[in-house]
This record gives C-alpha cells, sequence and structure tokens, in this order.
C-alpha cells in the first residue's frame, strides 16, 4: 500500500524519520538543490536523495529542473498538502482531535516588514508577487519587485491580476540596482538565474528562493499564454500565503523564511 493510501498514520510515518523531518523544514523555508540540503543536513548525499525520494513518492515534495543549469534540480514542500494530512492524521486517530488551521494573528511591531521579489525580466513573476503579497496582507507588508534585466510589464501578468480584483497595470519594471541601498527584511528569488546573480542588500535581510518557470516563455503576449499565468499566480498566491503567515509571527518581520 503506497503512503497516500492511508492519509493518517502513513503520512506520520513518512514525516518521523529524522532526516525527513529536516528535509521538510529545510523545504519550508525555500527551495533548495540536493547538493545544499546535504550542507544544511550535514549527511551524504545518497541519504538526501533517498529520502528525497520518499517525500516525493508521499506527495509531500516536487521537482523541477533547474532553468539556471539544467543538470541541477530544485525541490520544494507542498506545505498546504502537510497542512491537510496533519489535520486528516488527529481526525482519524478521534473526531475530537481533528485540527484546524487558522491564520496567527499578526505580531505587534513598530514598522511594517519589507519584502523584495527578484526575477530576471521583473515583467510577470515578481510583479505578481508583489502585488499579492500586499493585497493579502491587507497592504501590512510592504513589497517591492526588480528585475536583473527588465523588460516591459507582461499584459498577460496583468490579466491575471485584474481577474483577482488587482490593478498593476500602471506599475513600472525596475532594475535591482534601483534597491541597492534600500533594507528590506526578506529578500526572495523568484528566478534560478536571479538567485545566481543576486546581490547583498544591507542590513542582512532572510533570503529565499522560489523556483518558478517563467510563464512567458511558453509561448506567445496574447491569450494563448494565459493559462501559463494562471498557473504562475496560483502558485504565487499559496506561497504569498505562508509567507504572510511566517512574517505574523515575527516581531521584526524577519522570521526565517530561506
Amino acid at each position: 500500500m503506497s503512503e497516500t493510501a492511508v492519509p493518517g498514520s502513513s503520512f506520520l510515518q513518512a514525516i518521523a524519520e529524522p532526516v525527513r523531518w529536516q528535509l521538510l523544514s529545510e523545504l519550508g523555508h525555500s527551495d533548495r538543490r540536493v547538493g545544499e540540503l546535504t550542507r544544511l543536513l550535514d549527511q551524504p548525499q545518497s541519504l538526501v536523495s533517498y529520502h528525497l525520494r520518499g517525500l516525493r513518492d508521499a506527495g509531500l515534495v516536487s521537482s523541477r529542473r533547474s532553468a539556471f543549469d539544467g543538470r541541477d534540480t530544485y525541490y520544494r514542500v507542498d506545505l498546504a498538502r502537510c497542512g491537510e494530512l496533519l489535520c486528516t492524521a488527529g481526525a482519524s486517530l478521534h473526531p475530537g482531535l481533528r485540527l484546524t488551521v487558522v491564520p496567527p494573528e499578526p505580531a505587534p511591531r513598530r514598522r511594517p516588514a519589507r519584502v523584495l521579489f527578484l526575477c530576471t525580466g521583473n515583467s510577470a513573476r515578481s510583479q505578481m508577487a508583489e502585488a499579492l503579497l500586499e493585497h493579502r496582507s491587507g497592504h501590512t507588508i510592504e513589497a517591492r519587485s526588480a528585475g536583473s534585466h527588465p523588460k516591459p510589464l507582461h499584459p498577460n501578468a496583468v490579466r491575471v491580476m485584474a481577474e483577482r480584483g488587482i490593478d498593476i497595470s500602471g506599475n513600472a519594471t525596475k532594475h535591482l540596482r534601483r534597491f541597492a541601498r534600500t533594507r528590506f527584511d526578506t529578500v526572495v528569488t523568484l528566478c534560478d538565474k536571479v538567485r545566481e546573480v543576486c546581490p547583498e542588500f544591507p542590513g542582512g535581510p532572510v533570503g529565499a528562493h522560489w523556483s518558478m518557470a517563467d510563464p512567458a516563455a511558453e509561448g506567445a503576449t496574447d491569450g494563448e499564454t494565459q493559462p501559463a499565468f494562471e498557473r504562475t499566480a496560483e502558485d504565487l498566491e499559496d506561497r504569498v500565503a505562508h509567507l504572510i503567515a511566517a512574517l505574523s509571527t515575527s516581531e521584526r518581520g524577519k522570521t526565517r523564511v530561506g
């Protein structure tokens, strides 16, 4: 029987192994490559790869080829799926143990948390992430975005945000140099290529990487590529929700997300 066949006990068995728990914890902060996970856990690569395969088989972790180096692979954890299975595990033991995910109350702080999103063109992914974070947080978090090689704002990025009640049509694209002296609490790279050239920012912000495909790479600029942008928006909505939760539990808005 597969690990996903019995949601309660099999899920707990899948995550109970200490190395797997450490892997999920690290991937909860940032998408990682095997080499990084090996160093972070101080474990042999063969052991890390073995447990990553087990977590993939359980539907808890997924992978994608790096856009920077196709020989490399980034791994990410499905936090929403983990949350669902944790709730199911409690309920399967006893109805009185059914868990409910409750968003944390924002922690008091002297100023809003500040987050910078980076990708290559600043034309889609980072613009969408910036808009979603500010909108979903009720503007209690300040978000900015930039790119290593800025391009014009993509019309499909504007469309998918408009469908969510967010207008980014007037946004300008910016080079990451514009924020070279700006202090952020968290810097999130959304592109494997820009991660390799991401500069250091003042104040030592927390860093995280979300390895995401460029939706504009799937076709032209018209409605044909809309599904790719829709998938990107859905992925960002999930990631942004967890980022808000993480920042809401930190007094300085500088909790570890990467």
